[in-house]
């Protein structure tokens, strides 16, 4: 026999070493499915196997399957405890590392019912597994997260660019759980969002607590077409969630504000490039004096995202570096006095994800805390690709225990990188009752939900628990389209259905459910009027990547009452149902590569959002012209009427 893959399936040790002694490239070799040889040796679980082909054989360990899953993975899939300890102990691999569905060999032996193997994981990294977290903790679009910690709850704002209302606010109890508590801006005459291109709006808020107050900064990003691009706001209120004052306007140029009050009370502002200081006033509305460079930055290349920490008699200034992409990184420095010369820290960068193949990158962007017990965290951005590089889900908010060395440098995970499971901060456990199911029954629609850009004031009407969405006069390939609802895409995996009162519509209207990214790119599934001379309904998908591509369609029976839009989402897959009763549905079309719901899905302005998915209704542009040419009359106002929304996590 010379087959190695049969000699390692009948664990024939003396065949193994026979075939590799006479052929040792053999190792490196690939079965039908592309697994290594050594990955399917510890999946044998005969540990005798395992140490030849580490010990004796040219395997790496540093070898991955096509999902990422390295030797211990195999091996905690044999549920053999013994070959799994050796490769902790011995070739030194952890049982938290995740593959691209974020899998680890812990939770391999937990699915299995492996309790001793279990048992043994757990022992080693000192945890029980249901005292573990998994990262990202906040999952969609949460890019550029800022905390802080007042008495026992945790406080934490992120990007919203021009989604209103703006600057999301959740609150956590344990690090771990978040549910949105409030938006910084919720007049739409003080967001200025409406002529905002996608991507602009509020970048990286920060928020800070002092003198009884809460304050959130960010930038306010304009568009490319005039000589300012960039503004800060400074809003304030007495409590998290708000009401929050009008923003206040620093005219200074830079990205990604904090604000920082020193133990004599003085209060400034760091912004980029690099991190800059600027002095405000005590109310911090007014700029009063100059910006000045306190440190470029350890990498040198896009430093941003300043924030300043004083511990022990040190400013430590934690600095965002290396661009946005797989290059991102969190950097640290101190000073003994504020305006004195920033140190490097020996152990930069503190946060970087060094493995290419791994499902979370793009790690930066982080602000430290420190719980009521002691114990120091820090929050960060991070993103993960899928296909060919996708980050469809956008930029998301993960979190890691920060430990601080003798010589008193903070590094963050050990300087592993981004974890995927973790130990849960030593805090009570608070999961909160947040439904993904919408029935639109409250007198308010819930904090999840969202508007690309202010809608109208009659866009949305909750009436007789139905969603009344008011038909936008311009399209959604127009940065002027109004009254789209939006709640982010928070899973790669998930479904979504629509209950929808059969409407009532006139040639070139639409309405229905809408994945969308921005005015650029997005997709629509709804009941379409035709403009023909005897118009019909149609229900039909229609992508738009800077232009059109007609999808699908069928007739639909105007006569009942009710429509249900569904669409089953798998990673960059959507295909689209639709239903009468909520029972039998039947397959309009599939879209096998929606890329360019993404950042990286179009070359076009500034992409740093992620993907969301809603409803929508299109007033359609030749309603008038039909009525010109055939008479007759038509309402100047149409409604959508959704009964609920309903969105399900593949778990």
């Amino acid at each position: 026999m010379d087959n190695l893959v049969d000699a390692i399936y009948l664990e024939n040790v003396d065949m193994v070493k026979n075939i590799l002694e006479h052929e040792p490239s053999k190792i490196d070799d690939v079965d039908e499915h592309g697994v290594l040889m050594a990955l399917l040796a510890a999946k044998t679980g005969n540990l005798k196997l395992v140490r030849y082909i580490v010990e004796y054989s040219r395997a790496s360990m540093d070898i991955y399957d096509n999902e990422h899953k390295n030797i211990l993975h195999y091996g905690a899939m044999s549920g053999n405890v013994e070959v799994c300890k050796y490769l902790v102990e011995r070739v030194g691999i952890s049982p938290l590392i995740g593959d691209i569905n974020l899998s680890t060999p812990i939770d391999i032996a937990a699915d299995n019912k492996y309790f001793s193997l279990l048992e043994y994981f757990e022992q080693e990294i000192g945890a029980k597994y249901k005292d573990l977290y998994r990262n990202p903790i906040r999952t969609g679009m949460y890019p550029d997260p800022s905390i802080i910690r007042v008495e026992d709850t945790y406080y934490m704002v992120n990007s919203s660019f021009i989604y209103f209302p703006c600057i999301p606010i959740s609150m956590s109890k344990d690090l771990v759980h978040w549910k949105i508590i409030g938006h910084a801006i919720i007049n739409p005459q003080w967001a200025r969002l409406d002529n905002l291109e996608g991507g602009r709006g509020y970048w990286a808020p920060d928020i800070s607590y002092y003198g009884g107050k809460f304050y959130i900064t960010a930038t306010y990003r304009l568009n490319d077409d005039g000589t300012v691009y960039r503004k800060q706001i400074i809003v304030s209120s007495e409590t998290p969630e708000g009401p929050y004052s009008e923003p206040a306007i620093i005219d200074e140029d830079g990205i990604d504000p904090s604000l920082f009050t020193d133990d004599d009370g003085k209060r400034y502002m760091l912004l980029n490039r690099g991190a800059r200081i600027l002095p405000l006033n005590k109310e911090a509305t007014k700029q009063i004096g100059e910006a000045k460079l306190l440190y470029y930055g350890d990498n040198k290349r896009a430093p941003e995202g300043p924030h300043l920490l004083k511990k022990d008699g040190y400013y430590y200034l934690f600095e965002a570096e290396g661009g946005t992409g797989p290059g991102h990184r969190i950097t640290v420095s101190r000073s003994k006095e504020l305006m004195g010369r920033y140190e490097p820290c020996p152990y930069n960068p503190i946060m970087r994800q060094m493995d290419e193949g791994a499902i979370i990158q793009r790690c930066g962007h982080g602000k430290p805390v420190q719980t009521q017990n002691g114990q120091w965290y820090i929050v960060y951005l991070c993103g993960r690709k899928i296909g060919e590089g996708y980050s469809i889900l956008g930029r998301e908010t993960a979190l890691d225990p920060i430990t601080w060395t003798a010589d008193g440098w903070p590094i963050i995970n050990n300087l592993d990188g981004p974890s995927t499971l973790q130990i849960k901060p030593d805090l009570p456990e608070t999961i909160w009752e947040e439904s993904d199911f919408d029935d639109f029954k409250e007198q308010w629609l819930g904090n999840n939900w969202v508007f690309p850009r202010p809608p109208e004031m009659d866009g949305i009407i909750l009436k007789n628990s139905y969603v009344c969405i008011k038909g936008s006069k311009e399209d959604l390939s127009s940065m002027h389209a109004r009254n789209i609802l939006l709640r982010r895409q928070a899973d790669f995996k998930f479904s979504c259905v629509c209950k929808m009162k059969m409407p009532d519509i006139y040639p070139g209207q639409d309405m229905g459910i809408t994945c969308y990214y921005d005015e650029n790119t997005f997709v629509k599934f709804g009941i379409f009027a035709t403009t023909e001379e005897q118009p019909r309904l149609l229900i039909k998908v229609m992508e738009y990547v800077d232009g059109y591509i007609e999808g699908k369609e069928i007739e639909v029976d105007c006569s009942k009452k009710y429509i249900y839009l569904k669409v089953n989402v798998n990673y960059l897959t959507r295909a689209f149902y639709f239903s009468y009763d909520g029972e039998e549905y039947q397959h309009v079309d599939t879209l096998t590569n929606v890329y360019y719901l993404c950042d990286e899905g179009l070359k076009k302005g500034k992409r740093f959002t992620g993907a969301m998915v809603g409803m929508y209704v299109y007033d359609g542009g030749f309603t008038l012209d039909y009525i010109n040419k055939n008479g007759g009359t038509a309402p100047d106002i149409i409604y959508g009427e959704f009964d609920y929304f309903d969105y399900r996590r593949d778990i």
